[in-house]
Order: structure tokens, then C-alpha cells, then sequence
């Protein structure tokens, strides 16, 4: 049983659709693209996808929205059933189907079909709203949050309550803890010409008065999102913890939903909008809301929040591709300057750069007590966080040429004064026709030398000498 405390959405439900294939030619009619239909695939959005995300670690979540008797209403049930309860209000009309047009993963079109009104909602409903459970309100306005708006209300003064704004939806309800419209919706609130991070900030606080919320966090898209509490006049940047590529189709609703997650759980703001947009990147990075482990996994499977990349399943893809691979190596106790060149040549010589990296033990046995300076997960994680890093390997053993023979690159690069046939790992490469190079190095930059330094500085201060 999960061990997080239960989550309200209410919102409206929507079909989503995936149409993907190849477009190589013009129609003889017109001047426009020929699909060649490859792949065609629905999903619920809206408040349904919000609410299987908020879902997929094992949450408990009721949503509560409006479906109909129509095909589309129905797909949305099947859809997420056994995923989360659903509680509904009598939808008159047709659910909306929003249908994407894709060519090479690319959309060309959007036709938007359907469309109903909200009907009154029942006792189901208003049981769960005055249950005390924190909510997540996912308002595409359609009119589902403006049918319980009376019971919204009230529910905010019990609990923690996240309100994802629309602009054809109705403002936050009064104390609402977290509201999270994106940049253009802010903008579009509060015109100005300014666009800039202090512009949006002033955008957030004058909407975090006029809702009379307690914080706003106004999402900037791969940039982050930017916090503003009501009365302060100092907001945060949340960055994003790398630059995530992928579809964004539904990102919003995952940052949503980890956010009202983490509140949920008893986080802080800061907190809950970092966690919102870790994995909102991480959503993104792994296909966004059409990949199709999103829907077919369990769901109590959770991405994680940081996308890790597998170096041998990188390598394969890469080689398959005729692309060629480059790896490199060493301790990285502190990562430096000299590094980070180093990196940023090795990656440019070729399609991917898998980084080997030393554990704990390797370093201990290579340079004796007292290192590493640096354990190997955040050693890993600092690598991973680089531009020109596309995967990270760690090997235990006092050199890589193990680990090579696995990975089998295409180029071995290291830095330094090194002749390519001193290298070690030479020969190792020289077996699978690979090939050993040597790219220059910043003078004066390793590890052990700011680490004398460090601890020269460290033993002066000490002593009550002067800073050099």
C-alpha cells in the first residue's frame, strides 16, 4: 500500500489522439502534405491525463470530471480504469477529441472535434470534494471546475489545493495554496511589454493578489518554473535540472500533478514546484504524454525524475545508426575547467560521448586514503548534467579496458601529455578497430593540484595568515 497521502483532481476530461506517419509528397489537389498513416493511438487528456500522472507511483486518485455516453467518454473510462476511481458529473453533449496530424514525430495539423456542458453535480461528488483531501484542479475550461467552484471554495480552507488555470476557465478560488499558469497565460492576465524573468515575476505576484493565492508558480517551459509567495518580493527560479528534448505535449499537466503530489505529501512550496520540475523534464525527455510506456506500463510504475541514459544501449543505437562512438575517462574527483574542455572536444569529434567513469574503490586503490574527494553518485550526476555528456559508465576495476571491451568505442580520447601508444587502453582498442587519441589539456588544471591548494589555503587560514 502506498505510503502517499491521496489526491483530488477535478477537471475536464478530454480524448487525445496520435496520428503518425511518413509525408514524402504533395496531393495532386492541393498544396499539402500526403501522410502515410504509420501509427494511430488515443489517450485520455486534460484532467484525465493529469490525474493517471499524478497516479503512477502508486497514489491514490479519484477524478472527478464530466463524461458522457458517447465513444469518446467511453475510451477515456476503459483508459483509466484501475488507474484511478472516477467520480463523475452527467456530461450533455460529446466529450472534446483533440486529434494531432504527425509527420516524422513532428505535428502538421490539430483538428479539434466534440463538446459538451457540465451538468449539476451529485452527491458522489460533493462527498468527495468535502472530504478533506488535498486537490489538484486541472481547469481546461470547459466547465467542470465552474460546477463545483461552491464546494472548490470551501475545500481550500482544509486542504492543500493546486489550481492549473485556463484562460477560458475561471480564476483560483480564494486561498488557493499553489496556482500554476504558464508564461503566455500570465502575460495574457497581466499585459506588458516586458518578457523577461523580473517582468514575469511581477506578473505572478500581482496575480497572486488578485487570486488571493497563497503562491503562484508561473512555468517558463525547458527554462523552469518561477515561484513567487504572495507579500514577498523575492521570487525563485526553479530551474530545470537539464534540457529536456522530446515532445512537450502534456507537460503542463505532469508538472501539475507532481507538484500537487508533493504538497500532498506535506513539501513545501520550493519543494514541490523543484519535484514538478525535475519530472515534468523527465516526461518530457521520455516522450511526453504519447510515449507508449506511459500507457502501458502499470500504474504504479513512476518515471524517474532524472532520465538516466544506459551507455551500452546507447552505444549499440549509435553504431546501428553508422554513427561513432567516443569515450573517455578518469576519476572526475573535482570536476574543473580542464574537464569540462576536454568534454566539450571529445563530444564534437563524434555522435555520442560516454563518459567511464572510476568508483570509490578504483580511486582509493589509484590514489591512496583520503580520496576520492567526491562519491561516485554525485561524481556521476555532475557528469550527467553536461551538454556534451550523453551517458555515464562506472567500472570498479584499476582501469577501464573491461569495461571498453563492453562498450566497444570507436574512439578513446583522453587529455593530458600522453603519446597515443602510452595509452593503457591503446591496445584494447586496437582489437575491435578502434582508435586511441590524445586531445590537448589546460595547463595547470587536475584534481590533486586544487586539492593542494585547497588544503595550503585551508592550513594558512589557520594559522592566521593572510589570503594569497
Amino acid at each position: 500500500m502506498s505510503t502517499r497521502a491521496p489526491l483530488v483532481v477535478v477537471g475536464d476530461a478530454l480524448l487525445d489522439q496520435d496520428i503518425d506517419g511518413d509525408a514524402h509528397r504533395l496531393a495532386p489537389d492541393a498544396p499539402a502534405p500526403v501522410v502515410d498513416v504509420t501509427d494511430d493511438r488515443s489517450r485520455p487528456g486534460g484532467a484525465g491525463l493529469a490525474a493517471a500522472l499524478a497516479a503512477r507511483d502508486g497514489r491514490e486518485v479519484t477524478l472527478v470530471t464530466a463524461l458522457g455516453q458517447d465513444p469518446a467518454s467511453q475510451a477515456v473510462r476503459e483508459a483509466l480504469a484501475g488507474r484511478v476511481r472516477l467520480v463523475e458529473l452527467p456530461l450533455h453533449g460529446s466529450l472534446p477529441v483533440k486529434t494531432r496530424v504527425r509527420a516524422a514525430g513532428r505535428p502538421l495539423v490539430r483538428v479539434d472535434r466534440g463538446g459538451g456542458h457540465c451538468g449539476e453535480p451529485g452527491d458522489a461528488v460533493r462527498s468527495v470534494l468535502a472530504s478533506g483531501q488535498p486537490l489538484l484542479v486541472a481547469d481546461y475550461g470547459r466547465g467542470t471546475a465552474d460546477a463545483v467552484r461552491a464546494e472548490l471554495a470551501r475545500a481550500a480552507a482544509r486542504a492543500p489545493l493546486l489550481w492549473d488555470p485556463h484562460p477560458r476557465g475561471g480564476a483560483p478560488v480564494p486561498g488557493t495554496r499553489l496556482a500554476t499558469p504558464n508564461a503566455a497565460e500570465a502575460r495574457a492576465l497581466c499585459p506588458r511589454d516586458d518578457t523577461s524573468v523580473r517582468a514575469d515575476a511581477a506578473r505572478g505576484a500581482w496575480l497572486a493578489h488578485r487570486w488571493q493565492a497563497a503562491a503562484v508558480a508561473v512555468t517558463l517551459g525547458e527554462r523552469g518554473a518561477l515561484l513567487v509567495e504572495a507579500g514577498s518580493d523575492r521570487p525563485m527560479l526553479v530551474p530545470a535540472p537539464y534540457r529536456a528534448q522530446g515532445d512537450p505535449c502534456g507537460a503542463g499537466d505532469c508538472f501539475a500533478a507532481a507538484t500537487a503530489g508533493a504538497l500532498a505529501d506535506g513539501a513545501l512550496p520550493e519543494e514541490a514546484v523543484q519535484r514538478g520540475v525535475a519530472e515534468a523534464a523527465a516526461f518530457v525527455a521520455a516522450g511526453g504524454a504519447g510515449a507508449g510506456d506511459l500507457w502501458g506500463a502499470s500504474p504504479t510504475t513512476r518515471t524517474d525524475a532524472r532520465r538516466s541514459v544506459d551507455a551500452f544501449e546507447l552505444a549499440a543505437s549509435v553504431r546501428a545508426a553508422g554513427g561513432t562512438v567516443v569515450a573517455t575517462g578518469g576519476c572526475f574527483d573535482l570536476l574543473h575547467a580542464g574537464h569540462v574542455g576536454l568534454l566539450e572536444s571529445a563530444r564534437r569529434i563524434g555522435d555520442c560521448l560516454i563518459v567511464c567513469v572510476n568508483s570509490d574503490e578504483s580511486i582509493a586503490r589509484l590514489k591512496g586514503p583520503g580520496r576520492p574527494l567526491t562519491p561516485v553518485a554525485d561524481r556521476v550526476r555532475v557528469l550527467s548534467g553536461l551538454g556534451s555528456v550523453d551517458a555515464v559508465a562506472v567500472f570498479g576495476e584499476t582501469t577501464p579496458e573491461p569495461l571498453l571491451r563492453k562498450l566497444r568505442p570507436d574512439l578513446w580520447v583522453k587529455g593530458g601529455d600522453y603519446s597515443v601508444d602510452a595509452l593503457p587502453e591503446a591496445a584494447a582498442l586496437r582489437e575491435w578497430g578502434g582508435q586511441a587519441l590524445v586531445l590537448p589539456y589546460l595547463d595547470g588544471r587536475s584534481t590533486t593540484s586544487l586539492a593542494d591548494r585547497a588544503a595550503r589555503s585551508a592550513a594558512r587560514a589557520a594559522a592566521g595568515e593572510p589570503r594569497r
